[in-house]
């Protein structure tokens, strides 16, 4: 769509309008259009970094646009001095564009070690109750290209099977809710462009140089592939082929967990056969752990570890009565049960 054609559509503040006559940003703006296609409020995940401003700017024209009630959020984790005022520095400067923040203040007791994976486990928390406070099915976060790429190879330092290391995705849903990633396609790069461009500002988080987090370790070893050959645009390609192979694992999934499976709906309980356990290895890890995850009513699924040996527990017909992931998951005979803990 024409700069032109877009005004005339609906009347866009000249504040906006000035930014996306630079041809770059114009762009940008046509392909996360194209990307979201949501005619829904929705929840914009805020930081403070180059990527989530950009898609505050972005999110906001498109809102404007759709006539859309949309909401702008920014967690203080308070897990270093100074985060705060960064909070509310960054609510200033989007309020000058008529983007509204409110800042969600992460309370209890900080990590002294896996600091960002608790972090985001927190972040995700707080927007999810916001979200069902709300009542908007929709999330949308501003992970780019470089986090895709980094996501592989941190997954595939963990020992990740396929489902991990494609498990970055333009769309997630969890519990009801829908995780949208708009700007998965988008250089790290372009984005920085943008936020320069639009707001002459963006925080620069001290943790991204910091060695002691395994992503930013990750992130030092593929700008060293790059150097040496790595072409992002031909790595991205063979993670689109990755994620075709894990909708075939997908589908037989889903056939799994219709076939083999009875939920109790009025007791939030889900009932396993026999025939559950005979199919693929992963069809059975990704099941169980689905299960587990959709009883327990959880944002994330339990570690891979802990589904293995239940899996080798029912296999070598053993009896087992365990809490995890928020259900109690008890063998009865050949039949299995997960059901809520209460």
């Amino acid at each position: 769509m024409s700069l032109k054609n877009l005004s005339a559509t609906i009347k866009i503040p000249n504040i906006f309008k000035d930014k996306l006559k630079n041809k770059k940003i114009k762009q940008i703006y046509e392909r996360f259009e194209k990307s979201i296609d949501l005619n829904e409020r929705f929840i914009v995940a805020v930081s403070g970094g180059p990527d989530s401003l950009a898609l505050a700017f972005l999110s906001k024209i498109y809102s404007i646009k759709k006539n859309l009630d949309t909401k702008f959020f920014i967690v203080d984790h308070k897990l270093r001095n100074g985060s705060t005022d960064e909070a509310l520095k960054v609510k200033q400067i989007l309020g000058k564009f008529k983007i509204n923040v409110e800042i969600l203040t992460w309370i209890g007791r900080k990590p002294n070690k896996n600091i960002q994976s608790t972090a985001r486990n927190a972040r995700y928390g707080l927007l999810f109750s916001k979200s069902k406070q709300l009542g908007i099915n929709y999330i949308l976060t501003g992970h780019q290209q470089g986090d895709l790429i980094e996501n592989f190879f941190i997954r595939m330092l963990r020992g990740s099977g396929l489902k991990g290391l494609v498990s970055l995705d333009k769309k997630n849903k969890i519990n009801d809710v829908n995780l949208l990633r708009p700007l998965l396609d988008e250089k790290r790069e372009d984005l920085e462009f943008l936020s320069n461009f639009v707001f002459n500002f963006y925080v620069k988080d001290p943790s991204n140089n910091n060695e002691k987090f395994q992503r930013i370790k990750v992130r030092r070893f593929i700008e060293n592939l790059k150097i040496n050959g790595l072409e992002s645009n031909k790595f991205v390609k063979t993670l689109q082929n990755l994620k075709s192979s894990n909708e075939v694992v997908d589908f037989y999934v889903r056939e799994n967990l219709n076939k083999n499976t009875h939920y109790l709906r009025n007791e939030n309980k889900l009932i396993l056969n026999k025939d559950f356990f005979l199919q693929p290895y992963e069809i059975v890890f990704r099941c169980l752990s689905n299960a587990i995850k959709m009883i327990g009513g959880k944002y994330y699924s339990v570690r891979g570890k802990k589904t293995e040996n239940l899996i080798h527990k029912f296999q070598n017909n053993q009896a087992f009565r365990v809490t995890l992931g928020g259900c109690i998951v008890e063998k009865i005979n050949q039949t299995v049960i997960i059901y809520e803990e209460y």
